[in-house]
């Protein structure tokens, strides 16, 4: 698989050492994934090595085969709390200290994926400047959670939406949980535009074959880029002739429906330049 992975160009690599791999394969795991990660790493591209969580009791033998000068950060799931975060924070940065990086220059990716989690998400996501992103795990949620996964994703809903509110009111990116049926390329379309709507900035793939779909979707289309000029342009116009608000295609223009538009083409110009994290 990770042969395989060097001939993609996601926005980052998650090479995983937590729930893809058995409990006998951890040790063989961790070789392969420290013996690949100059291969992953000198692509350019993020790497965001999947790691076990605190309560494991492999998390610091994961962290030994990881922590070096390339990676990018580390995703870890099994959050709970802000006490959490502080002591995983503290782990690598003695990993930080032995490799000679600077402390904190490994970035963090929580996974939020309990009740628990969900509650405190906000805190968790300001919990240590490491943390650039925090990811929804929806099937450790509903285990949690005791309900059984369904194809609309009903029962994830108030989930969703309480991560997504709370890592922008943190001011991080909220990233969704995979969507498994790789093979069900409109059920994938579906799910990403409703990750949209909830206020997702991304979504993990499990797939390869999701990678193009996963860009493209969270990526502003031409038809919302040329709306949004349109939108720019109808209030700068409104705004040389003294007016606040203005109209376009029958909807008001106000401040905050601008600003919106304003967010969109930074973000289509971003888009345009590298999408990383």
């Amino acid at each position: 698989m990770l042969d395989k992975a060097l001939a993609f160009r996601p926005d980052a690599f998650v090479p995983d050492l937590e729930d893809s791999v058995p409990d006998a394969e951890e040790d063989n795991a961790r070789q392969v994934t420290a013996a690949y990660l100059p291969k992953l790493c000198g692509l350019g591209i993020p790497v965001i090595s999947r790691v076990n969580s605190l309560g494991s009791g492999w998390l610091e033998e994961d962290l030994a085969a990881v922590v070096g000068s390339s990676i990018y950060g580390i995703s870890i799931g099994k959050i709970q709390t802000v006490d959490d975060i502080a002591s995983i924070s503290a782990i690598i940065a003695g990993f930080e200290r032995e490799a000679g990086l600077e402390v904190g220059s490994v970035r963090l990716i929580p996974w939020i994926e309990t009740a628990l989690a969900v509650v405190h998400c906000y805190q968790i996501c300001l919990a240590s400047p490491r943390i650039v992103a925090v990811a929804f795990g929806a099937e450790d949620f509903t285990n949690d959670m005791g309900l059984e996964r369904t194809e609309d994703e009903s029962e994830v809903a108030g989930a969703r939406s309480s991560v997504c509110i709370a890592a922008r009111a943190a001011g991080v990116d909220a990233l969704d949980t995979p969507f498994f049926r790789f093979k069900d390329s409109c059920g994938l379309e579906v799910n990403v535009r409703a990750a949209r709507q909830f206020g997702f900035k991304g979504k993990f793939a499990i797939h390869p074959i999701q990678i193009d779909t996963l860009n493209t979707l969270f990526s502003p289309s031409e038809a919302e880029i040329e709306y949004a000029r349109q939108v720019v342009a109808a209030f700068e116009e409104a705004e040389r002739t003294g007016r606040g608000a203005t109209s376009l295609g029958g909807k008001v223009v106000d401040v905050p429906v601008v600003k919106r538009a304003q967010s969109l083409l930074a973000l289509a110009d971003a888009s345009s330049r590298s999408r990383t994290f």
